[in-house]
């Protein structure tokens, strides 16, 4: 506990001479070392704490500027060792402010009564009316939210949520408002009521009004020029910049929300990315991108998306008003100027062009094209399994995950193929079988939630889904068996047997951490009865969860092998093995030829279209190769498709020899 002192008399004079003046110098204390030639034309009043002041800040340009308090009203503020304090216009009140801080030409900084800093606000994600609230708070993490957003159907998990944050509220609540250690605040306006953590940099904001800035060493957060928030939480890692507008938003760890951006009543979730367009009472899970001016947002859920200009949606259709709501479930994207009327669902990894109105449930249908021709909305099921685009984003999204921060909030699966994406594929089968059943074999298109599928396009997709399927049974098989020298078939079904009951039937994304529902009913359950009374414990479990992921995995992948394939779990050979690990190889092999053939699309000669704009042909070929980064087959990602092709070959042949010895 650091000790402070009061003032002595030759201090008093020498901060009187220096235009300093106190409601009561007795209020005053200071740290030992503390120097009063640092202290100029400032007012105290209320209870003050001074540290000493002996650090020399460096700044850009040469400029030298000695710690301490100039040319400032300071009432019941505690001011660190080492802070520099400068043309604070109004005043600061009701802080504590840590040692090395820089604060230099503010407005006003103040904490006004019993504040929660932005903790327990209600924001209306969803739902524009309410109904699907979520209270907000530091700890928060998508899974949380998607709880109290989405399982309104279990008003006792609500309820038990609601008393597990409104705790965590009270533990935060104060009438002083914190400044943490080597905190920035220069050039900025009205700042009330906001924790700011350590490292913190608030350059030329606009306003700041109930909020927290979670900031840390690790993860430092920014907040830029014109930047206006009204009842916030920033998370570590995070950038709000250029004049964006954030009102009853949670901000999760790493996102950046700039230019202009202008977002109300919503969530963005860990490594989002939202620049020059507009949300309103969207749940945006992990990296939700969207980029352009022209970009609408509204009352959906996303993750895994990236939003092309002009894509727009509507929730209210003039009736009873903004009521109704949209799923994009994970990696689902739009095109441009594309438009979906909610109330609607849009599958996995599925992409969206033209205007929907029809309100289309593709859930079951991942992977697909959704395109509107001539006010008719057509499915092409299974068809991004293909795409060069999908693979790209599935190895670009690990890599973009920008979270220094060693306490990370999120729990992020980055599995393209899962059992939450299998087990679709699995009923996109079934429905797509049921179909031709129903309306025959040779019927042009088929009729689904009311879409149409083009008779080429389904049989294609029953395709696209078996090889898929036909992949992740393999890999999972293969990797449970790496262990396993020969085919010793006793050997082979001891290893085969799962380790854990859990696992078996259905899974469901939690906002990007996939799971057993079991598992999800069974925090449901520990919530409701109060075992999980904390946040942190909450977050510690989805934790848990996330790390037995392939675990859980093989027990689900297990029973689909031996639905799948139809065998007898007490009597699998060899040869059952060695057939599936050769379908493996066969569907590894087609995908991957077939993305092989997709990224060829980005080298033909409509590709060079505007290439070498003032030459010939060989200029444009010049000109293509050195923008694009060289011929096809040295083109980095088709490079390592050809490799994963060869890797994969040889992984199967190693494997095949070791069951048949």
């Amino acid at each position: 506990m650091k000790e402070y002192r009061r003032l002595t008399a030759d201090e008093i004079s020498v901060l009187e001479s220096q235009m300093c003046s106190a409601a009561d110098w007795n209020d005053v204390e200071v740290s030992e070392g503390f120097l009063p030639e640092y202290v100029w034309t400032t007012r105290f009043s209320g209870r003050v704490k001074l540290g000493k002041f002996t650090r020399v800040f460096e700044m850009p340009g040469g400029i030298r500027k000695h710690s301490g308090v100039y040319h400032t009203t300071l009432h019941n503020v505690s001011v660190g060792d080492d802070c520099y304090i400068e043309n604070v216009k109004n005043y600061i009140a009701n802080y504590d402010i840590g040692h090395d801080s820089f604060i230099e030409n503010v407005d006003i900084i103040l904490t006004d009564g019993r504040s929660s800093f932005g903790n327990g606000v209600e924001v209306s994600v969803l739902n524009e009316t309410g109904g699907r609230e979520v209270m907000i708070h530091d700890r928060l993490s998508a899974h949380q939210a998607y709880f109290m957003a989405l399982y309104r159907h279990r008003p006792e998990l609500v309820s038990a949520l609601k008393k597990v944050v409104s705790d965590y509220v009270e533990s935060v609540s104060s009438e002083t408002g914190t400044i943490a250690p080597n905190s920035t605040i220069v050039d900025a306006g009205y700042i009330k009521n906001v924790r700011i953590g350590e490292y913190c940099k608030i350059e030329g904001t606009a306003r700041l009004k109930n909020g927290s800035i979670n900031s840390n060493r690790f993860a430092p957060v920014h907040v830029g020029v014109g930047v206006i928030g009204d009842d916030f939480i920033i998370s570590s890692g995070s950038s709000v910049e250029d004049r964006a507008t954030i009102s009853r938003c949670f901000i999760g760890q790493s996102c950046h929300i700039g230019h202009t951006y202008s977002a109300s009543d919503s969530l963005f979730f860990s490594n989002c990315h939202g620049e020059n367009g507009e949300a309103c009472a969207i749940f945006a899970g992990p990296f939700t991108v969207t980029h352009h001016k022209s970009t609408l947002l509204i009352a959906g859920m996303f993750s895994f998306m990236n939003a092309g200009s002009g894509s727009n949606q509507s929730n209210h259709m003039y009736k009873l008003g903004p009521i109704h709501q949209g799923i994009m479930e994970r990696g689902a994207k739009t095109s441009s100027d594309s438009y979906l009327l909610w109330p609607a669902k849009v599958g996995a990894f599925s992409l969206v062009m033209g205007r929907h109105v029809t309100h289309q449930d593709t859930s079951d249908l991942p992977f697909s094209y959704l395109i509107e021709n001539q006010n008719t909305s057509y499915i092409f099921p299974g068809v991004n399994l293909r795409s060069v685009g999908t693979i790209r984003d599935a190895q670009k999204w690990p890599k973009r995950d920008k979270r220094t921060d060693p306490d990370r909030l999120d729990c992020i699966n980055y599995n393209l193929l899962s059992p939450y994406t299998i087990q679709k594929m699995l009923n996109a089968r079934e429905i797509l079988l049921n179909l031709i059943k129903v309306s025959g074999e040779t019927s042009e298109q088929y009729s689904y939630q009311s879409a149409k599928i083009k008779n080429s396009s389904l049989k294609k997709g029953l395709h696209f889904y078996d090889l898929a399927i036909n992949k992740f049974l393999g890999n999972s098989l293969i990797k449970r068996l790496e262990t396993v020298s020969d085919g010793n078939i006793e050997a082979i079904r001891e290893r085969l047997r799962p380790d854990t009951e859990t696992g078996r039937g259905q899974w469901v994304d939690i906002s990007g951490l996939i799971a057993p529902k079991s598992e999800i009913e069974a925090v449901i359950d520990e919530i409701v009865s109060g075992r999980l009374s904390t946040v942190e414990a909450i977050n510690d479990r989805f934790v848990r969860i996330h790390a037995c992921y392939y675990t859980y995995e093989w027990t689900w992948a297990y029973d689909r092998i031996i639905e799948y394939y139809g065998l007898d779990p007490e009597n699998i050979t060899v040869d059952d093995i060695i057939a599936i690990a050769e379908k493996w190889k066969e569907s590894v092999v087609t995908l991957d030829r077939m993305v092989y053939e997709d990224a060829k699309k980005e080298f033909s000669l409509s590709a060079m279209t505007s290439f070498g704009a003032d030459g010939d042909n060989d200029q444009k070929n010049r000109d293509f190769e050195e923008v694009r980064g060289g011929f096809f087959e040295s083109n980095t990602f088709v490079r390592a498709v050809l490799d994963h092709i060869r890797v994969k070959t040889a992984l199967g042949d190693e494997f095949l020899a070791r069951m048949k010895k």
